[in-house]
C-alpha cells in the first residue's frame, strides 16, 4: 500500500528552500535564479513566490513563520510600485538606484492585486485592501474602449506600445479582483466591471471545445492556445459572479469549463507542458470552484501531476525543483512548486476561500 503524501510538509520544505537559495533579506526580495547572478525577479514571479507564502500561512499546522514572511512580501513589493504612473500601478521590475521605470503588465498587477487582497484577510491590515483598490483603478484604465477595434473592449495586456494585445489572463484575473474587492467592500461599480470582464472574454476567446484561447490582436487575430491557467481564472471569474449575483448560469459555466479543461489536460504530459505555475493558478481556482459546493471535480490528474513535479524535478540535497537538470532553478518554478504543494494539502483539508 503506498502511503499517502504529507502535501504540508511538503509545502513547507519547498517553500523554506525558497527563502533559502532565493530570498535577499536585506531588501526583502527574491533574486531570478539559483545560483543566480544578483539579479532581482521580476514582478510576475515576486508574485507567484508572495502567493506562495501566502498558500503557506493559509494552511492549518504551518506556524507563525509564514504569517510573518507576508509581512516581508509587503515591503519587497512596495520597490516595484510607480506612483507616478496616470493611475500608478506596479513596475515590472523593482527599483533602484541602477533602474528606471519598466512597463507595467496588467496580468502581473492582478495577480498583485489578489495577494494584497488575501493579505488583508489574513492581516485584517486596511493598506493592502487600499492598494488592490489602486490596482484595480489601474486594470480598469487598461480596459479597450474603442469602438473602432475588432472585438472591442477587454484588458489590454502590457501598457506599452509594442504590444496592444487584449488577453484572457489580462481579463479575467482582472474580474475576480472586482469580485474579491466586491465582496469585502460591497463596492457595485467592481461588480458591474467584473461581469463585464468576464463577458467580453466569454463573447471573444471562449473556443468551441467549451475552453478559453490566450488572446485576440488587434488585427482581430486570435491566438488559439489553451493555457490552463486561462481556464482556471474563468473559473473562479464565473463562481465568484454566481455567488455575488445569484445567477445560477455562472455556476454553470464554470463547472462545464472546469470538466472540459480537466478532460483536456488529463492525457499524456499536458499538464506538465503547462508549467508549474499555470498549473498552481489552475488548481486554486479549481479548488474554489469545488468548494462552493455540490461540484464533484476529479482532482486526481492535479495530484498525480504533484507527485510526479516532488519525485523527479526536486533535488533532495537543496530542496530545488528544476525543470531543466544543470541548469539554474528559476524563482517562478520554486515557487509554484511551493504552491502546487501547499494547494494539494489544502484539496483535503478545510475549504479554500
Amino acid at each position: 500500500m503506498v502511503a499517502t503524501p504529507n502535501w504540508t510538509e511538503r509545502a513547507i520544505a519547498a517553500h523554506a528552500a525558497m527563502q533559502q537559495h532565493f530570498f535577499l533579506a536585506r531588501r526583502r526580495l527574491y533574486r531570478a535564479t539559483a545560483p543566480g547572478d544578483g539579479s532581482t525577479a521580476f514582478l510576475w514571479p515576486f508574485s507567484q513566490s508572495f502567493a506562495a507564502t501566502l498558500d503557506l500561512a493559509e494552511l492549518q499546522g504551518t506556524g507563525d513563520r509564514p504569517r510573518t514572511g507576508v509581512a516581508d512580501r509587503l515591503d519587497g513589493l512596495a520597490r516595484y510600485w510607480n506612483r507616478h504612473g496616470d493611475p500608478p500601478a506596479y513596475d515590472s521590475a523593482a527599483h533602484s538606484w541602477l533602474s528606471a521605470s519598466s512597463d507595467q503588465f496588467s496580468d502581473d498587477n492582478a495577480w498583485i492585486g489578489l495577494q494584497l487582497v488575501r493579505a488583508h484577510r489574513l492581516t485584517g491590515d486596511a493598506e493592502p485592501l487600499a492598494r488592490a483598490g489602486d490596482v484595480l483603478r489601474f486594470l480598469i484604465g487598461n480596459w479597450d474602449d474603442d469602438p473602432s477595434h475588432p472585438a472591442p473592449g477587454g484588458v489590454f495586456w502590457v501598457r506599452a506600445g509594442w504590444s496592444r494585445d487584449r488577453n484572457t489572463v489580462s481579463t479575467a484575473p482582472s474580474a475576480i479582483l472586482a469580485l474579491r474587492l466586491h465582496e469585502l467592500t460591497g463596492d457595485v461599480d467592481a461588480l458591474t466591471w467584473a461581469a463585464r470582464m468576464y463577458g467580453w472574454v466569454r463573447q471573444h476567446l471562449l473556443a468551441p471545445n467549451g475552453l478559453y484561447w490566450d488572446h485576440i490582436d488587434l488585427a482581430g487575430e486570435v491566438e488559439r492556445t489553451q493555457w490552463s491557467y486561462n481556464q482556471g481564472t474563468m473559473i473562479g471569474a464565473g463562481i465568484l459572479l454566481a455567488r455575488a449575483t445569484g445567477e445560477p448560469g455562472y455556476r454553470e459555466q464554470a463547472e462545464r469549463t472546469a470538466r472540459a479543461a480537466l478532460a483536456l489536460y488529463a492525457g499524456g504530459d499536458r499538464l506538465a507542458a503547462q508549467g508549474p505555475a499555470f498549473n498552481a493558478i489552475f488548481l486554486k481556482n479549481l479548488l474554489l470552484l469545488r468548494d462552493a459546493g455540490g461540484v464533484d471535480l476529479d482532482l486526481s490528474p492535479l495530484r498525480d501531476y504533484g507527485t510526479r513535479l516532488w519525485e523527479t524535478a526536486r533535488d533532495p540535497e537543496s530542496g530545488l525543483f528544476a525543470l531543466h537538470p544543470g541548469g539554474p532553478v528559476d524563482l517562478l518554478q520554486q515557487a509554484a512548486a511551493t504552491r502546487i504543494c501547499a494547494l494539494l494539502a489544502r484539496s483535503a483539508a478545510e475549504p479554500a476561500t
